[in-house]
């Protein structure tokens, strides 16, 4: 595997049983006016694309981004809500913990997330032909898998959308650095929008812990950005939030497919 992303070993912060620390949520440092405002605003946005479309699609990953605006949609009025229809893709791959969300979200909310897999013969052909783990291999290779288990899914749940929405923010990637609210993706020729965009990762952890939402249990594991399990590592105290996603790769082709306009972004 090349262009693995590794940071110095004097760089890492070590815990008190001498194993370099995890990530672990950061705190908020904001006033609770400013925490507010910034929730008001969300749900400002969201009232706002339900007002312009008829269906605007979540794509949920289930971790904790995703969970700020499942709570958020699902706290909506109903005129807001209808218009918002919750969805995950189920690759097949996922951790035992993320597929556990689904439940928590049912018991927590009374909503049931609907799910999209791939289409298994197509799953089938790739593992007999590369391999079950062949996306180690190459980026062509990981890409490709990401087509079939995501990117395929994803579309099909679009099928009957004129809209959808994503859990992305600006400080997530280098890929994401000029992530705008709305944009239109003209691979499916329907609009997308990224609501919370210019939110931190301290202000996601402090909605969650305010407004008591379910979260995935990896990100008290050192996970703060969760994909499929061979594809995600945690991450330690200082490195980037996406450092644990494809971490054999360079840092500025962290993308599955399902956001192709983030990397014109970046050009």
């Amino acid at each position: 595997m090349s262009d693995v992303q590794d940071v110095s070993v004097s760089e890492v912060p070590v815990s008190a049983i001498g194993r370099p620390a995890l990530w672990t949520r950061p705190p908020y440092t904001g006033t609770a006016q400013a925490l507010a405002a910034k929730e008001a605003t969300l749900f400002a946005r969201l009232a706002e694309i339900a007002g312009k479309h008829g269906v605007a699609k979540f794509a949920t990953s289930l971790a904790a981004e995703d969970m700020v605006v499942t709570d958020a949609i699902l706290r909506s009025p109903e005129a807001v809500r209808a218009h918002l229809p919750i969805f995950t893709l189920q690759t097949g791959r996922l951790h035992a913990e993320t597929l556990a969300m689904l439940d928590r979200i049912r018991e927590h909310y009374g909503h049931a997330i609907e799910q999209y897999a791939p289409d298994a013969r197509a799953v089938e052909a790739y593992v007999r032909d590369h391999g079950l783990n062949a996306f180690y291999d190459s980026i062509e290779l990981r890409k490709a898998c990401c087509n079939i288990r995501k990117v395929v899914p994803l579309n099909r749940a679009l099928k009957d959308a004129d809209a959808w929405l994503t859990g992305q923010r600006r400080e997530q990637a280098v890929t994401r650095a000029d992530l705008p609210f709305a944009e239109d993706d003209d691979a499916r020729g329907i609009a997308k929008y990224n609501p919370l965009f210019d939110w931190t990762e301290a202000e996601v952890w402090a909605y969650l812990e305010q407004h008591n939402v379910p979260t995935n249990a990896l990100h008290d594991k050192g996970y703060p950005s969760i994909g499929c399990e061979p594809c995600t590592r945690a991450v330690r105290a200082g490195e980037d939030v996406r450092a644990g996603r494809w971490w054999w790769e360079s840092r500025d082709s962290k993308e599955c497919g399902l956001h192709a306009t983030n990397l014109s972004h970046k050009a």
